[in-house]
Formats: C-alpha cells, structure tokens, sequence
C-alpha cells in the first residue's frame, strides 16, 4: 500500500534525487518557502527548502523496494526509527501543499529595528540600528554620533547582523 515517507537527501542534490525518484514513478514532494535574503550584498527573494536536505515520497514499498530507493543518485538514506521508516500522515503532506507557511524571515539577513555591526568603511567597529533598504546593494542605518542619532546609507557589504 502506498504511504508517504521520510528521505534524507545528499547535501545539495534534493533536485538530482528528486528527477531520478520521478523517473522510478515516485511521488516527491519537496515544500519551498520565498525568503528574502542577502546574496554578495543584493537583497533578493530565494525560493529556498523548508526542510534542507529533507523530502516527502509516496511510493508502495511491495513494489519499489526500498534499497531501489536507497541507491538511488541524491539520497542518503531514509529517516527511520529504530527499523521502521518514519512515515508522514497524508494529512501533513496535504496541509504542505495547500497552505504552505508564510512570512518566514532569513535569520542572517537585518530587518527594521535590528541591531547591527559596521565591518568595514569609516564606521568600522560601530553599532547600528537597521532601519530600512535604500535600493539593491545599500541600506539606511541609524548611528548614535556624539550623542546624536544619524541616518546613514551604507553598502550591504559593510555591516552584518549582530
């Protein structure tokens, strides 16, 4: 009977392991979530794996063996507990694919209100309040000078997320 199931893939290969399982006829499920994040100092959207290294598959183990599975290029191994597969109520899976989660938030990259560190430029070693984006490869950060606060625009390579 066909169930789904737990499989942990090769760091980096879901999509190769996914495409060979396809072409066996297993059903792969693999939920992404948009996340907004900071690549060579641009902030873009990703789609990115909910769970990293981790897919859902519905196959019938009296038809595909699970070593078939196994050896297939991408996978590592099935999650498992103690000698039984971890299986996944279909009511999980269903939930994944109708109301995937929302407004997940990268933890590396600075939103409003978070404390940042200047790394390098003429405020190295500063603290900073992240305030906003100001274009692709910059963003506004407020500064305490002297006692006084004082917005400044600044390359999205000069600071990080303390």
């Amino acid at each position: 009977m066909e169930s789904w199931y737990l499989l942990y893939c090769k760091r980096g290969q879901h999509l190769r392991a996914q495409e060979h399982l396809e072409r066996q006829h297993v059903q792969c499920l693999v939920p992404t979530i948009k996340l907004e994040k900071m690549v060579r100092g641009r902030r873009t959207m990703a789609d990115e794996p909910l769970f990293p290294n981790y897919m859902f598959i519905a196959f019938d183990p009296e038809k595909i063996h699970t070593t078939t599975i196994s050896a297939t290029r991408g996978v590592s191994h099935f999650v498992r507990f103690g000698n039984q597969l971890a299986t996944v109520h279909p009511k999980v899976i269903e939930q994944l694919i109708n109301e995937p989660p929302s407004d997940v938030r990268d933890p590396e990259t600075p939103h409003e209100g978070d404390t940042v560190l200047i790394i390098d430029g003429a405020f190295e070693g500063l603290q900073a309040i992240y305030t906003e984006p100001d274009g692709e490869r910059r963003s506004h950060l407020l500064l305490n000078l002297l006692n006084k606060q004082v917005r400044q625009s600044i390359s999205n390579t000069e600071f990080q997320k303390i």
